[in-house]
């Protein structure tokens, strides 16, 4: 389940590569694009430009390279010509990328054009979630706090978290153990050690937590229309703390 040194500069090399990944969407203009074109473009990107593989292409059966969410979808949103993403709209990119056998996986939720306040109240929660349980990681401190710490936050604003799906180990493959959920209780769950390395990527809804699963088999919706909105990091576990390996070039270590 950990991971040695080697390894943990491998996979930060494919953190940095996808990290650049979404260095190219913050500055391409996405109104009126449609999901399937940036879909091509990142294709583009990550094979070309990279020298990579785009790990979702495949996996499952998935046949593109990135799911595209956008307003009540909260996950898994398949890319398409006619979904052209308007004025208002707020849309996740979750996108994997494989170099030398290792995995990276993250993904940000774009505001569209104009977007109104109480939805980017909504995104700005669920990006401070997201950081809430990467502050939470360290040698000793275990699942439930890092699950806790995104919850918390979240209920305070007045959300709900999303409980079917979760963050999860990552290396060689896309899904490895543990299994890291958004919810739970300080001091419960797997001890955390050092060479862990696992994502955290929170779905907070505007409304009620319940999800429902179109008949596509693989877009998943907020069951009462309300939007959602996630972001994710891949991270891995310090002698000292946490080390962000998918930070972005917008960011800086909290």
């Amino acid at each position: 389940m950990t991971k040695q040194p080697w390894e943990l500069a491998l996979l930060g090399q494919s953190g940095r590569l996808l990290a650049s990944v979404f260095a190219l969407l913050d500055r391409t203009p996405l109104a009126g694009r449609s999901t399937m074109e940036i879909n091509d473009m990142v294709e583009h990107f990550i094979v070309r430009d990279l020298q990579a593989r785009p790990a979702s292409k495949g996996q499952y059966g998935y046949g593109f390279v990135l799911n595209a969410s956008i307003n009540d979808v909260v996950c898994h949103g398949v890319p398409s010509p006619s979904d052209v993403l308007r004025d208002g709209d707020i849309v996740n990119f979750d996108i994997t990328l494989e170099k030398d056998g290792y995995i990276a996986d993250s993904s940000k939720t774009y505001l569209v054009g104009d977007v109104p306040p109480a939805t980017r109240r909504l995104v700005q929660t669920s990006y401070e979630a997201l950081w809430m349980g990467i502050r939470a990681v360290r040698p000793g401190a275990r699942l439930g706090d890092v699950g806790w710490a995104i919850e918390r936050h979240a209920k305070r604003n007045g959300y709900s978290v999303v409980r079917e799906y979760c963050g999860h180990g990552i290396g060689r493959e896309m899904h490895e153990e543990p299994q890291v959920l958004h919810f739970g209780k300080p001091g419960t769950g797997l001890a955390l050690r050092e060479g862990m390395v696992f994502t955290i990527e929170p779905m907070i809804n505007q409304g009620r937590r319940h999800v429902r699963t179109e008949d596509d088999g693989w877009t998943v919706v907020t069951r009462d229309g309300s939007l959602s909105a996630q972001f994710e990091h891949t991270v891995a576990v310090t002698a000292s703390g946490v080390s962000v390996l998918t930070l972005r070039p917008d960011e800086a270590p909290r």
